[in-house]
């Protein structure tokens, strides 16, 4: 079973307490839903009080969500992403051995492997840009390393920049905090929450990619950052951004049993957020 070592430790979906501490305003206004991913935080973005919590401390494999990373060290290296960069073989995955229309010897610019890294979750993708770091992928890996110790991500451990090695790990406690810095990239804001985009090849053939995180699509949800993941090890896992109730939050789902979970929590989350909110829902807006 997909992430057992986390579902075996599983405890009741009642919001516990956590760091950072339950909102006890909020919490005492009705029962918490009843959330299936293994591990959950639900964080105000403004004050930092968690509103809900399961799990939060359990160190877990987070799949693709990984690349949240990859995408602040590359912006960080300021880079131009308008440098073009081929696909190598060094990129195909040899972890899990997923598929991409990236073929070897395709020439993207740093700027589209990075958008099709955050919005597709494109492994290739996110490989090349590992790779083509000064340094290599050692110093990418170090890096991405270092960012962690910075934002005090003191459970987390990164091993390449896509997520498909079960070694990539963390807590739903320190997803939170790289959540709420990633969102203070205009670019990652951006990307990760794009519909669509389209690549043209050297050929003039198109290839179409489509966001691997349906709700960004939802008018009914206003989304400001998304990711998704998923390997076995990990199970289907989402974070996210979003204003409900004209509150800003960061969600973090982690290893959800089902193909459906993540996207069922998350509107749960946001039908209890809105049922115990003053204020009316926003409208839908990106960033």
């Amino acid at each position: 079973m997909a992430g057992c070592a986390l579902a075996c430790n599983a405890i009741a979906a009642q919001p516990v307490a956590t760091d950072p501490p339950l909102n006890p305003a909020f919490a005492a206004k009705a029962r918490a839903p009843d959330l299936k991913s293994a591990a959950v935080l639900v964080v105000g973005q403004q004050d930092g009080r968690a509103l809900y919590a399961k799990n939060t401390d359990t160190v877990v494999p987070i799949a693709s969500i990984t690349k949240l990373m990859t995408a602040m060290v590359v912006l960080d290296s300021q880079l131009p992403l308008t440098e073009p960069i081929a696909i190598a073989t060094d990129d195909i995955d040899d972890i899990k051995g997923t598929r991409s229309r990236l073929k070897v010897g395709t020439t993207l610019t740093r700027g589209d492997l990075l958008r099709l890294a955050l919005m597709a979750s494109e492994n290739r993708a996110a490989a090349a840009l590992t790779r083509a770091y000064p340094g290599g992928a050692r110093a990418f890996v170090a890096a991405m390393n270092q960012k962690a110790v910075e934002l005090a991500m003191w459970r987390s451990r990164f091993v390449d920049g896509t997520g498909l090695s079960s070694d990539n790990v963390s807590t739903a406690g320190d997803l939170a905090k790289m959540v709420s810095t990633a969102y203070r990239y205009t670019v990652i804001r951006e990307y990760t929450t794009d519909s669509a985009y389209a690549v043209t090849l050297a050929n003039g053939r198109t290839l179409q990619y489509r966001n691997s995180n349906r709700l960004v699509q939802n008018p009914h949800w206003t989304i400001g950052l998304s990711k998704t993941g998923y390997i076995n090890e990990a199970g289907r896992c989402l974070v996210m951004q979003a204003v409900i109730a004209a509150t800003p939050v960061i969600i973090v789902l982690l290893d959800s049993w089902g193909r459906l979970t993540r996207v069922g929590d998350a509107n749960r989350i946001k039908k209890w957020i809105e049922s115990n909110s003053d204020r009316r829902p926003a409208g839908r807006r990106k960033g």
